[in-house]
């Protein structure tokens, strides 16, 4: 079967998804959907960054898009600092019957409890109407932090505790505006960063200590946080700037899963912009970074997820795996029932295998 997909937004994880969409011949690519004008009437496979040409344009006519009856909308479009619009998006995509597969809003990697009622309902009644199917994913929140963690837990007696770690040098992260508007980077330490606001962090990685938690049958009581950062040493630069001495140059967090006064689950994550910052933070299994997944229970587990890539680094590597998580679940998810569904309801989404040489990526 082929499916036909319109893909949203084409920027960071964006361009990625997009040349695995050109690539993959289980799928039609027959529209882009981009937001600023001088992306407007682009190749898809110049948007890509790839040589071939496709004959497609980007539009920013989403009336036009949905009317050529895609099975399946790839949204990537930013959504940290413009959450309402983009839940409109999806409410307008799932109402028309399309389904969507997206790398955010990412706390719709399993909503339940995380997501205010106000803004959850509408896009779960926009489903039901329209009889299609919504997945969020990616790698973190995504494959790092539930599908793998749960894997393992499948092989053990017990479980007591699952601890999943982003360890990772974000100094080749070029995105200004999640370096510093978003997370604080470059800003005085004095000032609260919108990341750092209470219940931000809950809301963004709720998901993952929930979801992990009801796939060890668990229900919490609570969902706390925590966070400290610290400063740079020096003046230095990063792929999105500069970084002033004394500003916030290494940030830590946990989001953790309580039963009572016991931690069940955890979302820890451990972010520099230079690997000598914070010596004594847990420290990456490779250069640059790495994920890891601890479970404490019999047997005890610990697991490193080192990323890399052909054509970047670690980030680099981690941006092309939260796009094809997405783009491989597309035939699991328009097969899926319609409503939001989860890891826990897909069956296990693997990528095509290739012939040498072969594919257009």
């Amino acid at each position: 079967m082929t499916y036909r997909v319109v893909h949203w937004g084409t920027g960071n994880v964006g361009r990625h998804a997009l040349a695995g969409i050109i690539g993959d011949p289980r799928l039609e690519l027959v529209g882009v959907r981009v937001s600023s004008s001088d992306k407007e009437g682009r190749d898809a496979g110049e948007l890509a960054g790839l040589e071939i040409r496709t004959g497609i344009s980007a539009t920013t006519d989403t009336a036009a898009l949905l009317a050529a009856k895609p099975d399946v909308v790839v949204y990537t479009a930013m959504t940290d600092n413009r959450l309402v619009e983009a839940l409109g998006d999806m409410r307008t995509i799932l109402s028309a019957g399309i389904d969507i597969v997206a790398s955010a809003p990412v706390f719709l990697q399993y909503p339940w409890q995380v997501l205010p009622d106000d803004l959850l309902r509408p896009v779960e009644e926009a489903a039901v109407a329209g009889s299609a199917s919504l997945f969020v994913n990616g790698i973190d929140p995504g494959f790092a932090n539930d599908l793998l963690p749960l894997a393992l837990a499948g092989t053990c007696q017990r479980v007591d505790r699952i601890r999943c770690m982003e360890i990772v040098d974000y100094a080749t992260y070029d995105n200004a505006a999640v370096m510093f508007d978003i997370m604080g980077f470059g800003k005085s330490m004095d000032e609260t960063p919108l990341l750092l606001q209470p219940g931000v962090l809950s809301l963004a990685w709720g998901s993952v200590v929930r979801q992990l938690a009801a796939g060890l049958g668990v229900e919490l009581d609570s969902v706390t946080e925590t966070h400290e950062r610290i400063p740079a040493p020096e003046d230095f630069e990063i792929a999105a700037g500069s970084i002033a001495a004394g500003t916030t140059a290494g940030l830590r967090f946990e989001v953790r899963g309580m039963v009572g006064d016991q931690v069940v689950t955890v979302l820890e994550h451990v972010t520099r912009l230079r690997a000598d910052l914070a010596p004594e933070w847990p420290q990456p299994a490779q250069e640059g970074g790495s994920y890891r997944v601890e479970i404490t229970g019999e047997p005890h587990y610990s697991m490193d997820i080192c990323l890399a890539s052909d054509h970047g680094d670690h980030n680099h590597a981690g941006l092309v795996a939260t796009a094809m998580r997405v783009v491989n679940a597309i035939p699991a998810v328009v097969a899926a029932a319609p409503g939001i569904r989860t890891t826990l309801d897909l069956p296990l989404v693997t990528g095509p295998g290739r012939e040498p040489g072969a594919g257009r990526s």
